[in-house]
């Protein structure tokens, strides 16, 4: 469970370029086997550091002038590659509510809405405008009730499923929502087992 999304989320971003980065580089299966604090302190590492461990002058992360950024723009089939749910939670960690990209890996996509990162996919061509928007350190400005994201004098509506919304809204994972829902569920079971006896009865006999 996380807290619920800000109403607006509005703030310069830190643009990736390139295509189809994966959850492996997001985070490192060596730094997702250390845990801990390590998942966010080298997230992203390939691009961050080299390999002795020195800083890359090529950061996305280091420019001064986006330091505390709330937005990630990134580009097509972001978040690719496994399942591991560390690469949203990382993300997130990193001080990131929103991620925008023309696709993402579908997982990627399902994890960073059970952890409170808002997932704003857009076609090729606006993502781009976006993008250029956001490299001349432009501020992106995001409203999930509205779902818009205002760009300049731009606003570019944007798709996300109505429980997805209403659980990122309220801070809800599945099992906060499974929980919220209790008393209905349990009203469920007692009129089914009503209705259809003989199948509560051949449950509890096995």
């Amino acid at each position: 469970m996380s807290e619920p999304f800000p109403e607006i989320v509005r703030s310069r971003a830190v643009v990736l370029r390139g295509d189809n980065i994966d959850t492996d580089v997001i985070t490192p299966i060596a730094r997702v086997v250390e845990g801990g604090d390590a998942l966010v302190r080298f997230a992203f590492e390939p691009l961050r550091f080299g390999p002795d461990g020195s800083s890359l002058a090529t950061d996305p992360f280091a420019d001064p002038e986006r330091q505390g950024a709330q937005i990630l723009v990134a580009g097509e089939n972001f978040g690719c590659g496994s399942s591991r749910e560390t690469a949203a939670t990382a993300v997130r960690g990193m001080g990131f509510r929103v991620v925008v990209a023309p696709s993402y890996g579908d997982i990627f996509y399902s994890n960073c809405l059970k952890n409170g990162v808002l997932p704003v996919r857009l076609s090729p061509s606006t993502a781009e405008v976006v993008r250029a928007f956001a490299e001349g350190l432009g501020e992106l400005s995001i409203g999930l009730e509205r779902q818009e994201l205002s760009c300049g004098d731009r606003v570019i509506g944007f798709e996300i499923g109505k429980l997805q919304k209403q659980m990122l809204a309220r801070g809800l994972d599945d099992l906060g929502l499974m929980r919220e829902r209790a008393d209905r569920q349990a009203a469920f079971d007692q009129r089914d087992s009503e209705l259809r006896p003989w199948v509560r009865e051949r449950t509890v006999n096995r």
